[in-house]
């Protein structure tokens, strides 16, 4: 397999489904091995090296929920894309809170499916290319970058991919405003369908986690009517 071949886990029990994904995504290239039951899939993903993980939400044996966050809690950082029927704005940030990068809800189209692979795997080049590690301390909070730990007066801070990318594209332009529609662009990408409550639902979740006092934030704040800004004061 080439170097520039990515290698991807297909976790899917229909069989439609998963043929049409491998049918396509083979164009960027990429390797695609395919599970239909949640336990094989996952036990899969443990033991080999992969480049995203598409995972279906219901999968026989083991959940699709269940299998990102106990991959999360193994210590695997790899992308994840989950695959929802699920709607309503609570059920679907629901694989995001359990450690998913991105979600996509059927039925979707296959250049949809495409576009947030691409970026899925943009993202993480981009990642890969921040070798100079970088610590940011403001107050109690201290973000890490290169271990993407947060902590706050020494307690560790468990946050989800993107509340972890949303505090850090903040907090590294301290006192400029970013529109929840930007928000939007360079954290799900620009291929990304959702609707700017999706911002608010993360900041949301992420002051719940890393603020004394939610209701009086000092350090993700709002800009009224604009969007948000770390605290440069």
């Amino acid at each position: 397999m080439s170097k520039s071949m990515k290698r991807v886990i297909i976790i899917e029990d229909d069989e439609a489904i998963s043929g049409l994904l491998e049918l396509h995504i083979i164009d960027i290239p990429c390797h695609t091995v395919c599970y239909e039951h949640g336990i094989d899939g996952y036990e899969y993903a443990l033991t080999n090296p992969f480049d995203l993980l598409i995972l279906d939400i219901n999968l026989p044996g083991m959940d699709g929920l269940t299998i990102c966050k106990n991959l999360r809690l193994q210590g695997f950082t790899n992308p994840i894309l989950m695959l929802t029927a699920r709607t309503g704005e609570e059920n679907l940030v629901e694989g995001l809170d359990h450690g998913a990068d991105d979600y996509i809800t059927k039925p979707f189209s296959i250049k949809e499916f495409l576009a947030r692979v691409k970026a899925i795997f943009r993202r993480a080049e981009l990642n890969r290319e921040q070798t100079a590690p970088v610590l940011i301390r403001f107050l109690d909070l201290e973000i890490d970058a290169t271990k993407r730990k947060v902590t706050l007066r020494d307690d560790v801070i468990e946050l989800s991919p993107k509340e972890f990318d949303l505090l850090f594209l903040l907090a590294t332009h301290p006192g400029i405003t970013f529109s929840r529609k930007d928000l939007l662009l360079r954290i799900w990408s620009e291929d990304y369908a959702g609707h700017e409550h999706t911002v608010n639902t993360h900041i949301n979740r992420l002051r719940n986690k890393i603020e004394k006092d939610p209701d009086h934030p000092q350090y993700v704040l709002t800009t009224w009517g604009v969007g948000y800004r770390f605290n440069d004061e």
